[in-house]
Formats: C-alpha cells, structure tokens, sequence
C-alpha cells in the first residue's frame, strides 16, 4: 500500500514538469520533417557537412513561433526562424498571427546554424500551413530573404556532400552560387627543398556533384521555385512589370537648384581665398581644397547633362563640404571663433531635427524619405561630436572640417524631407510597424553578421557590427525608421559579402550584378505598380549605375561591388512595405496526400515554365585568380552620397 502511495505521489510530481513537453507537442493542425544540410568545425577548425533534422508543426494560436536546437547551434536560429514566419504567411496570403509555430532542430554535432536553413524553414511552414507533403529525396540550402528570395550561404561544397550521405536525388542551392572556391595545396621537392603553394581554384557544384556522386544540384532564385521543387505545387508569383524606366526627373529641379547655388558658393569663396592674407602654404592647401571641389562640380555638370540627378546631388554635396570648409577656416581666427562655429553647427543640426521628427510619415514613399533623413541627422550629430573632440583636442582645422560636414548632412536631412512631403499620401504609418520592422531587420543583420564569422573568422573586422550598433542605437533612441534602413543596409552588405567570396573574375561579377541589377529594377516596378514612388531605391539604383560606369571604365572589381550593393539596397529599399498578401491559396488538400515525385531539371525548362523543373546553363568562367579579403572590405566603403 505505501509503495502504491508512493508512486502516485512521484507522478503528480512530475505532472507540472510535463506541461512545457505538451506545449511543444500540439495535438492540432499539420507537421513536416525535412532535412537540411549544415557545416560543423572539426577539432581542427575544418568546416564538414552534417545532416540536421527539422520537425515543423503549425497549429492555430496566436503568433508565436517557437524554436529548438538540439545540440545548441552556433549561431542562434531565432530571427531566421521568425522571418521564415512571415514570408511563409506573405506567401500564401495568411495572417500568421493566427498561429504558433514550433520548430525543432536535431543535428548528431554542434552546428553552425543561423540563417543559412531558412528557406527549408520557410518551406515546411508553408507545407505544414496547406497540409502538404514534402519529398524527403530534395534538401536544399539558402537564406529567406524579407521579399521572398533564396540569399546566398557558405559552405556550399561540405553541404552538398551532406546532401549526397543522407542520399537525396536533388540539392538546391541558392541562384548564382553554383561556382564555388577552393584551395589546392600542392607541395614540390626543389634539391632537398620542400616548397608550398597554395592556389585558389574554382569549383562548379553542378558538374562535381554530378559528377562525383550523380546528385543533381540546381539553383533556386525564389521560395516560389523551392516550394515546387518540395511539394511539385505551383504558388501564385507577382509578376514583374515589363520595360520599367528608372527615372530620378522628381529631382531634377533640385539638382539644377543646387549645382547652381554650390556653383556660386564655390565662386564665392575662391574669390575671398584670393583676396584673403594668409600665407604661402595655407594658400595653396585651400587652393587645393577648392580646385577639387571645382572637379566635383564638373561632375555634376556632367551627372545633370546625362539625367542622373541624384548622382548630381550627390557630387554638390561632396563639393560643398570642401567649400564650407575652407570658407570657414578663412572666417576663424581664434579658438573661440572655431567654438561659436561648432555652437551655430548644433543649433542648425536641432532645428533639422525637430523639423524630420514634426512630421506625420503617410504612405511608403514619405517613410522611405524620412528615414533617409533621419539617418543624415544622427550622421550629422555624429560628425559634429568628432568635430568637438578635435577641437578639445587643438586640432581646428580637423574640428571646421567635421563641422563643415556636420552642417551640410544636416541640411540635406530638410531636402529629403521636404522631398518625402510632396510625395506624403494615404493614411499615417503607424510607429509601432516600423518599430516591429526595424527590430527584425536588426536581428537578421546580427545574425548574418555571426553566421560569417562562425564560418569564416573575424574577416570584416568591425564594418558591419558598426553598422548594426548603430542602428540599435537608432533603436533605442526612439529613430526606428533610420534603424530599420541602416539595418538593412548591414544585412545587404553581409549577403553581398557571401554573394562574392573569393571571386576575382571580372564575367563572374558581372553575371552577379546584372542578376541583381534586373531583380532591383523589377522591385521598383512593382513598387509604381501599387501606386508607391521608391524615391530612395530609385536614387539607390541611379547612383549604382555610376558606379557600374566607373567599374566599366577602370576595371575596378572595387567598385563593381559597390555597385552591386546599391543596387541589392535599392531592390530591398522597393520591397520594404510592400507585403500585401495574394489571395489566400484555395482547396487545402487532404492529409492522406501523395508525396510529389523527384523534378529532375533539364537544360531547356524552369519551374515558372514547365512541369520539369529547372537547370541553369553551362558557363565558362575561366580561370581565377587568388582573392584578396582586404580587397572586399575596402569595397564595402562605398562612395559618400547625399
């Protein structure tokens, strides 16, 4: 009898440990399992592919979306497994607060986890949500990306071999990174001498998993294309306008404005130059100065001649700084003078402020346009606070240039607000969305950011996690629609870095850029389809295309990464906002469905085209040479614009 006491009595004890068991094993509505593959580090800091295990189930509830890893991942799966969410409810025209979703993630090792599965992710939630089976023989590879896109990931080689070991017929991949890069040690016995050469040499994925062990591997540019390549089901995909212009002549009465005034400015102050008493060596170090904002404004003679308004803009700008520099250095003589110039720099930095925060943001173009300007602001207050620390310091002519700086940010924080009201139309956005919108974005970019270093080393030094910090800091300050846009701008930085690791060769990157180059202009054209005007991904793409330009002319592969990453920003810039849902799929099929059959591509066919599916075509790339990281990172520096 005690011994029945007793046991009675351990179990109602372990009834409450229960509870958090059950709620991660929801009785209602559908569950998936799909294969992944991951990369794990060896004792030896080899990466090696390893197969993960991911149980989705989405049930009716209440927005949540639950994860866990099992070993814990190196990099957290959380804002993936989030963003996952929302696609998938975009996707099919659902609203995913309705419903909780719970993720379970088992892998044999510690994985490098973090976005690199959160297409499958968005996959399964999108087959658990209509009930459909998947083909456990596919497994694929990529990042979701906000509008429905497959990113680019690492690892693709280690994956692939994962892929094969678990013994599935297909692995996708993300589109454009069927070239991959490898070094080859070889070493040579020279007279008793052991020499060692390391060469960087590429793969195409393609041909070697075929190759090596008759796994099909194919590019997917969408969530729409893996979708079908799981479940063979076709989902509805916006249609891209045909013969989109990329038009900046909204600017155009700003940019003859402006070139006209820096013009004047210019003349002005080279005049009081001349007429001015200082010496020899000051003399020629402001007539230097000048005659270099002189070449700017020839620029942007040039930039207004050929239409390109915001490149024009931009140049005025570059050469106004200079101007108000020497102009001010001309008009100090005392370190107090140099103080009641920093003072008059504030005060002109407030006022912009208080007029950016004293407006109501309708519509998409309006927000687009005040975050610009807020982000000119705090860049501005930045500068000005570096200004006072050379001044501290007794480093005037420094402290008048950051302030020079400081002040003209600060004034084209107006322009672009001023420009933002023209276009102000529909109802208020509500602070709360961009608030929601500006956290997401910071997390993915964090965990972009730790997914690279995890699997390549700290080899961004500090460019990006500068980045994010700063948009926190927006954050916190309460300036969500400047962290939502400089989030993004980390998060478009970190996937070009993936996108191009390792290549050199001039064909490859252009092949990348013009991808990128068509999905940006196709994003601003819907964008004007639903009645928006993306000023800024507009502006974006215009100052791409001059540096696309200069790439062209100087073979610089600098500046055609540069170029790619103004048009990435102008192609998420459009789609920011613009999630309004299709029609919610119609006739959920019955749970008892068969479970589609492998879609083997060929050379002729696509998913959006045919029942066969899709293969990108051969190409010759050539031969590549050894690449330089420092080479990317200083491409990441991209050009000062207005």
């Amino acid at each position: 009898m005690k011994r029945a006491v007793v046991l009675v009595l351990a179990v109602l004890l372990l009834l409450p440990l229960a509870t958090p068991v059950m709620a991660q094993c929801p009785s209602e509505g559908h569950t998936v399992i799909m294969h992944a593959p991951a990369v794990a580090k060896t004792s030896t800091g080899e990466l090696t592919g390893v197969v993960t295990e991911f149980v989705i189930t989405v049930t009716p509830g209440s927005g949540h979306v639950y994860i866990e890893t099992w070993p814990l991942a190196q990099v957290d799966m959380q804002a993936s497994a989030r963003l996952a969410t929302q696609v998938a409810g975009r996707v099919l025209g659902v609203n995913m607060s309705h419903y909780d979703v719970f993720i379970q993630v088992r892998a044999n090792t510690s994985i490098i986890g973090g976005p690199s599965a959160g297409g499958t992710m968005t996959v399964g939630i999108i087959a658990a949500l209509m009930g459909w089976k998947v083909n456990p023989n596919v497994m694929m590879t990529g990042m979701i990306n906000p509008d429905g896109s497959i990113g680019p990931v690492g690892g693709i080689l280690e994956k692939a071999a994962a892929a094969h070991q678990a013994g599935v017929k297909l692995f996708l991949i993300p589109e454009g990174q069927r070239i991959q890069y490898v070094q080859e040690t070889q070493k040579k016995e020279i007279g008793g001498v052991i020499e060692i050469n390391t060469e960087t040499k590429p793969v195409d994925v393609v041909k070697y998993a075929e190759e090596r062990w008759g796994l099909k591997v194919v590019e997917v540019k969408d969530i729409y294309e893996a979708v079908y390549y799981f479940t063979g089901h076709r989902l509805p995909k916006p249609k891209a306008p045909q013969n989109v212009q990329i038009d900046t002549s909204f600017l155009r009465n700003d940019a003859l404005s402006d070139y006209k005034n820096t013009t004047d400015y210019y003349q002005r102050v080279m005049k009081e130059l001349k007429e001015s008493n200082v010496g020899y060596d000051t003399y020629m170090t402001l007539l230097a100065a000048l005659n270099n904002a002189g070449q700017l404004l020839n620029q942007s003679k040039g930039y207004i001649d050929e239409g390109l308004y915001y490149t024009a803009l931009s140049k005025d700008f570059q050469a106004r700084i200079v101007i108000r520099h020497v102009d001010w250095y001309l008009q100090t003589n005392t370190p107090k003078d140099v103080e009641e110039l920093l003072k008059n720099t504030s005060e002109t930095i407030k006022s912009a402020e208080a007029y950016v925060e004293n407006q109501s943001i309708r519509g998409i173009t309006m927000l687009q346009a005040v975050a610009a300007a807020e982000q000119r602001i705090e860049d501005a207050k930045s500068n000005l606070d570096q200004a006072w620390k050379s001044y501290y310091s007794g480093d005037y002519w420094d402290a008048i240039g950051k302030a020079a700086y400081a002040y003209e940010r600060a004034k084209t924080a107006i322009l672009w607000t001023d420009l933002g009201k023209r276009f102000a139309k529909g109802e208020p956005i509500k602070k709360d969305l961009i608030k929601a919108t500006a956290r997401d974005y910071i997390d993915e970019s964090d965990l972009i950011v730790a997914y690279i270093e995890s699997m390549y080393g700290d080899v961004l030094g500090n460019s990006l996690t500068d980045t994010i910090e700063k948009a926190q800091q927006y954050y916190d300050d309460g300036k969500y629609s400047a962290a939502l846009f400089t989030a993004m701008q980390a998060r478009v930085q970190g996937e070009v870095f993936l996108d191009t690791l390792a290549i050199t060769n001039w064909t490859v990157l252009m092949d990348k850029l013009n991808m990128v180059k068509g999905d940006a202009k196709a994003a601003i054209g819907i964008a004007e389809e639903k009645g928006i005007t993306p000023i800024l991904a507009i502006a974006y793409y215009e100052f791409a295309q001059s540096f696309e330009e200069l790439a062209k002319k100087n073979q610089s592969t600098d500046d055609l990464q540069t170029a790619m990453t103004f048009y990435m920003y102008a192609k998420e810039t459009a789609n920011l906002f613009l999630s309004t849902p299709l029609s919610p799929i119609p006739n959920v099929p019955e749970e008892n469905a068969t479970v589609p059959e492998v879609s083997v591509p060929t050379a002729t066919s696509s998913p959006a085209q045919s029942s066969t599916g899709s293969a990108t075509g051969e190409a010759d790339y050539g031969l590549i040479g050894l690449f330089a990281i420092v080479a990317f990172v200083v491409g990441l520096a991209v050009g000062r614009k207005l």
